[in-house]
Order: C-alpha cells, then sequence, then structure tokens
C-alpha cells in the first residue's frame, strides 16, 4: 500500500454524526485561528479573530483595516479558519474543524452589512466598542470545503453543502430573527433555561438566545455559549414558534 492509498483510508465516510459535530464547532466558536497568505512574501500568516455565524452558517470576522492579517485577504482571499476549543487533557484530543474560505469584504451601509453586524454583536456583544469605527469591516468567509478531525482516527472532508444551508427559509429567518430573539430574552427566560439545562447539558442561570437558524439555536451566558439543535430541521420561519414551544414541554417534562 502506498502513502496515498494509507491517506485514504485515513479518512472516514461523512455522515450525518460528522456534520453536527462540525455544525456544532462553527456555531459555538468565539473565536478562531485565521490563516491567510501574506502579501509581497506569499508566507502564510495567522492570527487569532472574534467569530460569530450568519444565519446560513458561514462564519463572520470583525476585523480592524490596519491589522496585517485584513491586508492579506483584500489583496488574496483565500484564507482558512480553525475553530475547536481544547478543554483539559491533551488538545489534540479535542474536536477541531479547518475550513477553506476566501473572505468578502460586507460594505458598510448595506442591508447585508446591517443584517451580519446585527449577528455579531448578539454573538460578541463587546465588540459594540469598536463595531462602528470606520476602521474596522466585516468580512463573510465564504465556505469552500473542511475538514473535521473529530479526535484520534475520527477524520472528515465536508464540502460547503454540508455546513452552509441555501433554501429560502435564511432570508425568511432573516427578516423576523431579532424579534424572536427579543421576545425570547425579554419574555420566556424560563423556557431558555430548560433549553440549556436539558438539550444542551448547560450549567448556570441567565442563558440567553442569541441566533435562531434552521437547524437550531445558539445560547450565552456571559463567556460560555452552547448550541441547541432542533429535533428537525426547520422548513419555513412559521415553524419556529412551534418548536420553541414542543422543546419547552419536552424539557419540562423531562426534568
Amino acid at each position: 500500500m502506498d502513502l496515498n492509498d494509507r491517506k485514504k483510508d485515513v479518512i472516514r465516510e461523512t455522515d450525518a454524526e460528522a456534520i453536527r459535530l462540525a455544525k456544532t464547532l462553527i456555531r459555538s466558536a468565539r473565536f478562531g485561528a485565521l490563516a491567510v497568505i501574506e502579501p509581497g512574501t506569499g508566507s502564510p500568516l495567522a492570527s487569532r479573530v472574534g467569530v460569530a455565524t450568519d444565519i446560513d452558517g458561514t462564519p463572520l470576522i470583525l476585523v480592524s483595516m490596519l491589522s496585517a492579517h485584513t491586508g492579506a485577504i483584500l489583496a488574496d482571499p483565500r484564507c482558512s479558519l480553525l475553530v475547536g476549543e481544547p478543554g483539559k487533557g491533551d488538545p489534540l484530543a479535542h474536536p477541531r474543524l479547518t475550513l477553506a474560505c476566501r473572505a468578502a469584504r460586507l460594505e458598510r451601509g448595506s442591508n447585508e452589512h446591517a443584517h451580519a453586524e446585527r449577528r455579531y454583536l448578539n454573538r460578541n456583544p463587546k465588540a459594540k466598542l469598536y463595531a462602528g469605527l470606520g476602521d474596522f469591516s466585516i468580512f463573510r468567509l465564504e465556505l469552500e470545503r473542511a475538514s473535521l478531525n473529530g479526535g484520534f482516527g475520527k477524520a472528515y472532508l465536508l464540502e460547503r453543502a454540508d455546513l452552509v444551508t441555501t433554501a429560502p427559509i435564511v432570508e425568511e429567518l432573516a427578516a423576523g430573527e431579532q424579534s424572536a430573539l427579543d421576545h425570547m430574552n425579554a419574555d420566556h427566560s424560563d423556557a431558555i433555561a430548560v433549553y440549556a439545562r436539558h438539550f444542551a447539558k448547560a450549567a448556570g442561570d441567565g442563558w440567553v438566545v442569541t441566533g435562531f437558524d434552521a437547524d437550531g439555536m445558539d445560547l450565552a451566558l456571559g463567556d460560555d455559549v452552547c448550541r441547541v439543535f432542533f429535533p428537525e430541521r426547520l422548513r419555513t420561519a412559521r415553524e419556529l414558534r412551534h418548536v420553541l414551544v414542543d422543546m419547552a414541554k419536552t424539557g419540562r417534562v423531562a426534568d
């Protein structure tokens, strides 16, 4: 067996469990390592950046135009983003995901920018201190493919379609997402506590919802975050309310 055959044997067949883990890593990321191509030298350059996701699952970054990595992606949009936080013990035993992307700067004042900024600041509220400064820009990291390492002997290759939602529900949810978030966080903190405790097995009180998408919702408690998946992917935005009610009922009965 030659080396190429051995490499192929390392990669497992992508299944629903791998896709779910990859989506969890993306949606749960508060930061990541951004790798870019340094202008002039062509050398690799890595830097830590704050991360959020758009409703469709595309990573969002908010970066200063004065940063070296920003100049690099403006010169060459090819980049990669590594997400996945290590826990106790061997850091290489914890899952991580490398995303191959092309960075696209969003024009300030556009609807797309306003939507992405709202999503980013919901996830990273401390960024409000500098998000409005003229030298900061939001980029969508348009995903092309991904490599998932779920731990020893658990390597997978994923395509854009595995991780990014392109159905009409993306725009439907975007239109009413903020009002739904405000309503849930203001009036249904008890239900959010159930989602965190029962579905995410997360401890603590005071969780808030920071984002909805077709697959689930993102919760935050200070610097802690967790991901809660819906029992089934939403087909229309109208299903969101019913699913949230049913999940709250299910969690209360189980508890």
